[in-house]
């Protein structure tokens, strides 16, 4: 498995190579130090671009965790005015990803390049300096307990990871799992380059002209442009660094993540003391055995149980968890059933939900207690009538999903076809939506008359099982077998020749 350590020995090692050829073979270089930096940071730049461009969706839904949490830091503070364009952001967090990977990428272009030495170098330090923003907050936040606001800098507690709402900020996407601590001292080191670039950026080399440089730099763009939208737009990723990807045994690799978290062991006691505020870590020996007496409760409050690391990093196939309408937990059905069959996930439902007020009549009853004599035994027997009190008006709120004609018109042509023949050829079909209630999804399958089994689970769960809303996933046996876009979607007579045989 790639580490953040051995990409960045490899990057180093293209730096010295590309180095090497342009001081001693094309003779560019004015400076051997700012050439190598040059290379370092701009393949660097193009490696994290393009990991994210395999997958712009992926960047985008970590954008919109971290928008998410901008808005809930900044509402309800003196920054309260900033709060309302992060929603907005949001909604558009596609394109601000996408923007941001070919920015990325034709940036580091630029720098091995040495085009428009000035603007490449500003260009450079503002994004490095966003991305430190960004992680840096991030890394911030595990300072900050759960019921407390960032700016509320006097209530910051010990370090606490499970404080971080947003715990891997995404910089190499799913090809590198970084925590925002790593990130960010990553990009603290990349300020020192990038402030040495503006001071220094006529020391730059720059090779061929300036018009071989400008056309390499817009095909690029353009490129890259096409490359991202068709990893999201009408296609899966070309590469799935996911979890769940094709082939994957989800069924296993749940039962080993679940046996290693189940083996990890207690290590320390993090304590608050009830008067003092002092917080103290005690190793877990020592706790148990004076828990009663010196860390009685009444003096110490348990703030965390530190635990040992699993021998297995869990993924998110660890909260792999999908329930039926009425709560019931089907996630064994799905792992254990030997039999193919499909999952369509449906991260969100899309519509515009519409509220309305209406009046209706309500009955109001009266229950009365009655005694009756049994004139067989002489016994009395008491029971309880029901009887009509009264009839009021009462006000009722009804919510319309109003959904979106074009999405619903994806389910209705593209996948109720599909669904009907696998359903005729006796496989079941089952359908996990995110963000939604039993009721919404009623609604649903009255518009798309699909009559599937549904289930509801975590909308980052099944954004991370397949990138497309809806997706097609075909299951066997615990495994993945293969999965579809929905303007991937073959007929279900190619899938069921190549597959179901």
């Amino acid at each position: 498995m790639m580490t953040l350590s051995t990409l960045l020995l490899w990057i180093g090692l293209v730096a010295i190579i590309l180095t090497a050829l342009i001081g001693l073979v094309f003779k560019k270089h004015k400076s051997w130090i700012m050439t190598f930096l040059q290379n370092y940071c701009g393949v660097l730049f193009m490696v994290s671009g393009m990991v994210k461009a395999v997958d712009p969706l992926g960047t985008a839904y970590k954008m919109e965790q971290y928008f998410d949490e901008f808005y809930t830091t900044f509402e309800g503070t003196w920054f309260s005015f900033l709060a309302p364009m992060f929603p907005a952001l949001s909604e558009k967090a596609i394109w601000f990803s996408v923007f941001m990977i070919v920015f990325e990428i034709v940036l580091g272009v630029m720098l091995v390049l040495g085009m428009r030495t000035k603007f490449t170098s500003w260009a450079f330090l503002l994004l490095v300096g966003f991305f430190t923003f960004l992680t840096g907050f991030t890394y911030l936040t595990g300072y900050v307990p759960q019921d407390v606001n960032f700016f509320q800098f006097g209530k910051w507690a010990a370090y606490n990871p499970n404080n971080m709402k947003v715990t891997d900020c995404g910089c190499f996407g799913d090809f590198i799992k970084l925590v925002p601590k790593t990130s960010f001292f990553k990009d603290v080191f990349l300020m020192i380059p990038a402030i040495y670039f503006v001071f220094k950026h006529k020391d730059m080399h720059q090779l061929f002209s300036p018009k071989v440089r400008t056309g390499i730099a817009g095909l690029t763009l353009v490129g890259l442009i096409f490359y991202c939208m068709s990893n999201y737009v009408w296609d899966l990723p070309k590469f799935d660094f996911r979890p769940f990807n094709k082939g994957k045994d989800v069924r296993t690799v749940r039962e080993a993540e679940d046996e290693a978290m189940a083996a990890v062991q207690i290590t320390d006691w993090q304590l608050e003391h009830r008067e003092t505020g002092e917080v103290i870590i005690v190793p877990n020996s020592e706790y148990l055995s004076n828990y009663s007496t010196k860390y009685n409760k009444k003096i110490y409050k348990v703030l965390e149980q530190i635990k040992g690391k699993p021998s297995i990093e869990p993924t998110k196939i660890s909260e792999f968890e999908i329930t039926d309408l009425r709560g019931n937990d089907i996630t064994e059905d799905i792992l254990l059933d030997e039999s193919a069959h499909f999952l369509i996930v449906n991260y969100q439902l899309k519509g515009d939900p519409q509220r309305s007020k209406k009046m209706i009549k309500d009955s109001i009853f009266r229950m009365d207690t009655v005694v009756v004599m049994d004139p067989a035994t002489y016994k009395e027997e008491v029971s309880i009538v029901k009887a009509l009190d009264t009839i009021v008006d009462k006000e009722i709120t009804l919510i319309d999903q109003n959904f979106d004609k074009a999405y619903i018109q994806k389910h209705t042509e593209v996948l109720k076809p599909f669904t009907d023949a696998a359903k005729a050829a006796g496989l079941t079909v089952r359908m996990a939506i995110g963000k939604s209630d039993p009721e919404a999804i009623g609604q649903f399958n009255e518009q798309t008359n699909l009559d599937l089994e549904y289930g509801m689970a975590d909308d980052i769960l099944l954004k991370t099982i397949v990138r497309s809303n809806p997706g097609v996933v075909l299951w066997k046996n615990g495994q993945i077998v293969d999965k579809w876009h929905i303007k991937k979607l073959p007929k279900f007579e190619t899938v069921q020749q190549q597959h179901l045989k």
